[in-house]
């Protein structure tokens, strides 16, 4: 019985390991889809976040069935909860990389990026999937170290959007309102995808430890 206890709990991390893979891929392609103004890419994101939300489900239920039948203390029990806490993070993940190919469909066939700031979403991009690849190694391998550099590693995302605004408030945007609410709204969908890859790595740093370390920013 024990022995398909802890099967369960691994099983579980795996299934969140895998999560991290498939919001990863969301991210990617729905970057380029904004970047290409790809609708097909785009689509594919929009109808994929459907698994992503699935798996999370079944994340959720198996957490509660543990939760139910094992009681689990201590260490166990951080495992549980932060496995369910972990799950909403990955999922808003998801969603948020959903939200960037639905604005890449809105405004096909045009570009929603204009060509002065792709060089920025090219980089937000590239920092979003090195997150999500940094937290499914951490989630694997309950690395302290490693969820600590990825915080620091955020600093890229950040450094990012300050540029995204930036370029908005210069007296010399020539591209109108309309465009200058897409930016703002993708700038803050990559940045909030990275600050809920930090809650990830915080999250494992709470498993290994006991110790919250300071929230993140309240994340959507």
């Amino acid at each position: 019985m024990r022995d398909t206890y802890r099967e369960e709990l691994d099983d579980i991390t795996t299934c969140l390991v895998e999560m991290t893979n498939s919001v990863g891929s969301a991210m990617s392609k729905a970057t380029t889809a904004l970047l290409d103004a790809d609708v097909a890419l785009a689509d594919l994101v929009i109808a994929g976040d459907a698994h992503i939300d699935a798996v999370r489900e079944n994340v959720d239920d198996r957490c509660f069935t543990l939760l139910a039948r094992q009681a689990p203390v201590a260490t166990d029990l951080r495992s549980v909860t932060t496995a369910m806490a972990t799950v909403q993070d990955l999922e808003r993940m998801g969603d948020l990389a959903q939200h960037i190919a639905k604005v890449a469909r809105m405004r096909f066939p045009d570009h929603a990026v204009p060509q002065e700031v792709r060089p920025v979403f090219l980089d937000m991009g590239h920092t979003a999937e090195s997150l999500v690849a940094q937290a499914g190694a951490i989630i694997a391998k309950r690395d302290v170290a490693a969820a600590a550099q990825l915080e620091a590693d955020d600093d890229l995302m950040d450094r990012s959007h300050q540029q995204l605004f930036r370029e908005l408030l210069d007296d010399a945007w020539p591209h109108g309102i309309q465009s200058a609410i897409d930016i703002t709204l993708l700038g803050r969908y990559y940045e909030r995808f990275a600050d809920h890859a930090v809650s990830v790595a915080r999250r494992v740093v709470y498993l290994v430890t006991g110790e919250r370390p300071l929230p993140v920013a309240a994340a959507s």
